[in-house]
């Protein structure tokens, strides 16, 4: 068994947005061929508590490669204003041989990037054939962890990306997240946004990374063409979801646990208003629709954090990195 540290996973990824970008696409990519195991995801509540929740993610990736994965992620919002870190999370991973635990992967920078990854190769799928300029500028809605990341893989994606508006409910927060960010990309220029409307219409690119547990934001807004990653699944309001053109990573996992889309699907009374899958754009392409706003929402697939999880233990194992215990089961 290796334990690999946060600081082990981040010597491993620093700077490999591209491998990262990659190996989503091809764990996407085998998903839509059918190729992996996927249950649903646990959701573990507590009684009085509306806001704390660990998730189990199970997953296996089969292929040329194949690996099997469990990851246990907690998210508990107030620990922010304690000046702690949202969610954290670690990784099982077992021996597709025979099914012994082979690797614990500190989880929560395997998550975020992988996250953000596939929000970057979601937003050049679907821009894609767009007007020129579209992929210049991007709204991050929510100015935390994960929306950083966002900025890094788009960066990786898009590199037109010049100009980027920030909307947070905290207008410091959002203030302190723009003058970090300059100091990482100089090249960028940073605006605050004053609502929600104002982001919308910033730019035909948006990011929606909060922690919202309800729907409250209608995309009215959106110039028509716009792509917006709806990460956080419970933004955007169910009347704007049913005039979207969405695209997700799973429908049957996307549409429940009162997601926007799940509320979209028990009021229209099915999923037909999901038009495609990430995955079968991975294998076929995709288009910019200019007609309409596309919303891309990823339940965030356990398989992409069992295939990077993997690729992180197969480096770190290359390069040294990791603490081995060696009777971990005697």
């Amino acid at each position: 068994m290796r334990v690999l540290r946060r600081a082990d996973v981040r010597a491993v990824l620093d700077g490999e947005e591209k491998t990262v970008l990659d190996v989503v696409a091809r764990t996407y990519a085998a998903h839509d061929r059918g190729e992996d195991a996927l249950p649903h995801s646990v959701f573990l509540r507590f009684p009085g508590n509306t806001t704390d929740r660990v998730i189990g993610l199970p997953a296996y990736v089969g292929g040329s490669e194949p690996a099997i994965g469990m990851k246990w992620i907690a998210s508990f919002p107030g620990n922010v204003a304690r000046g702690g870190e949202r969610a954290t999370a670690a990784i099982l991973l077992n021996s597709p041989l025979d099914g012994s635990p082979v690797a614990l992967v500190e989880g929560a920078v395997v998550s975020a990037r992988r996250t953000a990854a596939s929000a970057a190769l979601a937003a050049g799928l679907l821009l894609e054939g767009a007007p020129e300029g579209y992929d210049a500028g991007v709204s991050l809605v929510g100015c935390g962890v994960v929306n950083r990341e966002v900025l890094r893989f788009l960066r990786a994606r898009l590199p037109a990306l010049r100009r980027v508006t920030l909307m947070d409910h905290d207008r410091g927060r959002a203030a302190s997240f723009a003058a970090s960010c300059r100091t990482t990309w100089p090249e960028l220029e940073f605006s605050l946004a004053d609502d929600h409307e104002e982001a919308l219409r910033a730019h035909r690119l948006v990011s929606l990374a909060t922690t919202a547990g309800t729907p409250y934001l209608s995309l009215d807004a959106c110039v028509p063409g716009t792509v917006v990653l709806h990460l956080s699944l419970r933004d955007v309001l169910p009347e704007s979801i049913l005039k979207a053109r969405n695209v997700v990573d799973d429908t049957d996992h996307v549409c429940r646990a009162d997601t926007s889309l799940d509320l979209a699907a028990r009021e229209r009374g099915d999923r037909g208003f999901v038009e495609a899958e990430i995955g079968a754009l991975v294998r076929s392409g995709a288009a910019h629709d200019p007609t309409r706003t596309t919303v891309f929402s990823p339940f965030g697939l356990g398989t992409l954090d069992t295939a990077l999880a993997a690729q992180v233990l197969s480096e770190a194992r290359s390069r040294g990195l990791g603490t081995d215990i060696a009777d971990f089961l005697t």
